[in-house]
């Protein structure tokens, strides 16, 4: 728009505002002062003038109506409706330093020029009952693995925002590190402790410079699938920028593509799924497909489940990959550890049934079952100070639990009914290990665009 037809200075003549606004044919002129606004002139306003006696050649200030309506850059469509609904045809919008941007009127009233946005994302972690082992890619190709899960509401949160250069930044508050390149190629060349960001963004191969911020409301190395939690936290937000949005499925597949295959890390499949689509979960691998079917139990047995479940950092760190490659190495020697992990598959079942029709009398059972078939998997699953604690949790009001993850350290489960769940809490409070509450999620990695500003726009 030529905002010169609209506005005149204050030391022009009557007349020249005449000619301004038969020019511009919207019946008004806006009068400024250097580059500012001061106020407007109608043609009303200036036959009153003419009828009172003034005459063409004078100043068009005594014509001035310096309490004008007005709108300002960062005024709501909402706000400048309601002008223009009610009492008035056009409004000038100005800057913050009253300098003229724009006409508005009914007629002409343009939608928001798009914004600039960044994306956010988070994803839950898991915690699993029961199946460990059986998601691993060289079981269930020869058997049918199982496992059930459940996010809970611990996140690894991502956000995105686009560069207008190709410059890469990435910040990780939970390493406490930030990596800095000229362009997506120099950041994957970089020597850093972000390789499964690295990782991520070669396979994701996106065509703009970013930055990308991560950060985690639960502890590392908690054996919660935390690498997958972040995986999906990051993928999500990428995913906003697409057209062509991958889903679930495709998103966990890419997360395990990433850590498993380019990164070579050994592990399971179930951690990626569970991020990605959240709830509890009955997940069943097979060389033809993997099936996530979510469980509907009813809101009293969620509901018991949390309260009975108690969940404990151990505060030892372990080595994941090594632990499952030192299982993957077993199965491949030991028909025996074949079998036990075919009866922990079978005690998954159990569980799955016993959560359905809502009966937990001996889901703490289960629950140890699941930990005792594990622990033989792996000689680096477990450790004397890992079954000390257990054996003592037991005594004071544990009906089971199981280490959580890959094992070696981190979280574990306990279940605990009643006053023996206090005893049990008290025990653990007592050796000084921190308990976390139980909250499930049941949404799963979720993804959305932010506006960066909402100002009204221009033209």
């Amino acid at each position: 728009m030529q905002t010169s037809k609209f506005t005149l200075s204050k030391n022009s003549s009557i007349s020249d505002a005449l000619k301004k606004i038969d020019q511009n044919s919207s019946g008004f002129i806006l009068i400024e002062s250097g580059s500012k606004i001061i106020g407007v002139v109608t043609d009303g306003d200036i036959r009153r003038q003419l009828l009172e006696g003034a005459m063409l050649e004078d100043k068009i200030e005594q014509c001035i109506n310096m309490n004008f309506a007005y709108a300002l850059e960062g005024d709501t469509r909402e706000s400048i409706i309601k002008k223009l609904d009610g009492e008035f045809d056009f409004l000038p919008l100005l800057d913050k330093k009253f300098k003229l941007l724009s006409i508005l009127s009914k007629k002409n009233l343009p939608i928001d020029a798009e914004k600039s946005t960044y994306a956010r994302a988070r994803a839950p972690v898991r915690i699993s009952f029961g199946g460990g082992g059986s998601d691993v890619t060289n079981y269930f190709l020869r058997n049918a693995g199982a496992v059930i899960n459940a996010t809970v509401s611990f996140y690894s949160h991502a956000v995105l925002s686009k560069r207008v250069d190709q410059k890469v930044i990435v910040r990780s508050a939970d390493l406490n590190e930030e990596v800095s390149a000229a362009n997506i190629m120099e950041f994957l060349e970089t020597n850093t402790s972000l390789n499964l960001i690295q990782s991520l963004v070669k396979i994701i191969d996106p065509q703009f410079g970013f930055e990308l911020d991560i950060f985690s409301d639960y502890p590392n190395n908690s054996g919660l699938g935390g690498s997958a939690a972040i995986s999906a936290a990051v993928l999500g937000c990428f995913n906003e920028f697409k057209d062509d949005k991958w889903d679930s499925y495709e998103l966990s597949e890419i997360a395990f593509q990433a850590e498993r295959l380019d990164l070579e890390i050994a592990g399971g499949w179930q951690d990626q799924y569970a991020c990605t689509f959240g709830g509890i979960n009955f997940i069943e691998f097979k060389n033809d497909g993997n099936i996530i079917s979510p469980l509907r139990l009813t809101e009293k047995t969620i509901l018991e489940l949390e309260a009975n479940l108690v969940l404990c950092d151990t505060g030892i760190k372990h080595d994941s990959g090594a632990i499952h490659q030192d299982q993957k190495s077993s199965l491949n020697q030991n028909a025996d550890i074949e079998k036990l992990v075919e009866l922990n598959v079978q005690n998954t079942y159990d569980i799955k049934n016993m959560l359905l029709k809502g009966r937990l009398n001996g889901f703490g059972e289960l629950l140890g079952n699941a930990w005792s078939y594990k622990q033989q998997f792996s000689s680096k699953i477990s450790s004397p100070e890992i079954d000390e604690l257990y054996s003592a949790a037991l005594n004071h009001g544990a009906s089971g639990g199981k280490l959580l993850g890959a094992g070696g350290g981190g979280f574990f489960l306990f279940y605990a009914t009643g006053v023996n769940k206090s005893k049990l809490v008290k025990f653990l409070e007592k050796k000084l290990l921190r308990i976390y509450p139980i909250k499930f999620d049941s949404l799963g990695m979720q993804s959305w665009k932010v506006r960066t500003e909402t100002v009204v726009a221009k033209k």
